[in-house]
This record gives structure tokens, sequence and C-alpha cells, in this order.
């Protein structure tokens, strides 16, 4: 197993790409904690996968909130004894909030995508440095690279924000064995709640694979990320998007 016995926290664990980044990594061996705040659906993923076999806690969490992420990184130290990786997959899409270019909706989007991402960061690397070693792995989008006319620009800036603070964060935390790196997915079904499927169809033809992803395309690449396998990657981009930036 590539996760056997490490301890991993991932946010927006309960649908999505974080349900399937928790399902896989329990799958390899990890101890899972579900940090999401739909605590109806996140508690039935981690019974399912302590059904299965796996280690799995549901823990509610909003990753704007300081306090909350300190309850979250003392429970799960105080449950599992670690905490070895953390993956910050928490966020709101552009059209979430309205494409009016309004001050409500770029303050919600940095709130979430962005200074949740910061906060998750600096404090699972302090606890990570206390032992020597860790993994952190960023959700951004190929948003974080490119400009697009669709939904909220706020979107774009905070996944570019994630971009960079993944790589400030990397030389920072590198000297005492933390890793922070930072995925970059792109189209994939819309997610729970989503509003623009008929955007993201229409990126069909656009992507050189001529489909859209799949969550758990994304959770290998991020399981690849927070394992051993890639012990001397740090502040760098996995793009898992079907080519749609390489061209």
């Amino acid at each position: 197993m590539r996760l056997k016995d490490k301890v991993a926290i991932i946010t927006g664990g309960a649908h999505g790409m974080g349900e399937a980044e928790a399902r896989l990594f329990a799958k390899e061996g990890a101890a899972v904690v579900i940090a999401d705040v739909l605590p109806e659906i996140g508690e039935a993923v981690a019974a399912d996968i302590n059904a299965g076999q796996g280690r799995a806690m549901f823990l509610r969490a909003d990753v704007t909130s300081e306090m909350d992420w300190q309850r979250l990184i003392a429970r799960t130290i105080e449950t599992y004894g670690r905490l070895d990786i953390l993956v910050n997959n928490a966020g709101i899409s552009g059209s979430s909030v309205g494409s009016d270019l309004s001050l409500e909706g770029w303050n919600k989007l940095m709130s979430v995508n962005a200074t949740g991402v910061f906060l998750g960061t600096t404090l699972a690397a302090q606890e990570m440095a206390k032992a020597g070693r860790g993994a952190i792995v960023n959700i951004s989008s190929i948003m974080g690279f490119i400009g697009g006319a669709e939904g909220h620009p706020g979107y774009s800036a905070s996944k570019g924000a994630v971009r960079l603070l993944t790589k400030s964060a990397a030389v920072r935390w590198g000297p005492q064995g933390v890793r922070v790196n930072s995925v970059h997915p792109g189209y994939l079904p819309a997610m729970l709640g989503g509003t623009n499927a008929g955007t993201r169809s229409a990126k069909i033809p656009l992507t050189p694979l001529r489909r859209l992803g799949e969550p758990f395309e994304v959770a290998y690449g991020v399981l690849f990320l927070a394992s051993d396998e890639a012990s001397f990657i740090t502040g760098t981009e996995l793009v898992i998007d079907g080519g749609y930036i390489a061209q």
C-alpha cells in the first residue's frame, strides 16, 4: 500500500474530488480525516470507508476559520497520533457567486479558495515540521494558469494565489522536511450543486483528449504527490486537464 500507516486530512472530502481522494487514500492504507461543512454526506462517506475495512472519520470544519483548523489538526493528532498529509481540496467555483463582478463574490472566493489554503498549509506545516516530515497537496485549477470569461474573475485570482502560495510554502518549509505541491485539474463533470454543466460540456471539443476528466483521475495524481514516491518533489505543479492548456 502506498500510504500504509499514514494519516491524512482531506478538506472538502464529502463529495466530488475530495471524496475520490478520501476513498483512494483509505484504500492505499491511510487513516483519513474527512473535513467538510456537509456533515450528513461526510459522515456517510466515512462510514462507508470504515465498513470496507478502511480507517476514516468525519470532522466538521470551515476552512475559512482559523479556530476550526486548529481544532481539526488537534483532533486528528489526538485520534491518530500524527499528521503526515494534508490535501487542501475544499473550494468553490466562480459560478457559485455569480458573474456580476461583485465585491461580495470576490471576497467569498478569496476567503474559501485562498485564505482557507493559507490557513491549512501554515498550521499543518507547523505541525509536520515538528516531526521533520510531511506532504501538503493544494488543489488549484488550470484557471490558476489561464484566464476565462465565464464566472467571477475572483476564481482565477484565488487559484493563481494557491499556485504561488504553494511555491512560497515549499521554499519556507522544505528545510523542515515538509513538501508542498499543487494540482491543477481541468474540466470535470459538474460537482454537487454545480450550475455550469453546460459550460463544462462545451469544453469537450476544446480538450485534446475530447472528454471531461473524472474525479478519480485527479485523485491518483494527488496520491502520487502525497506518497513517498514523490519524496524529492516540492514546489511544483501537476496539471491534470486532458491537454487543455497545452494548446
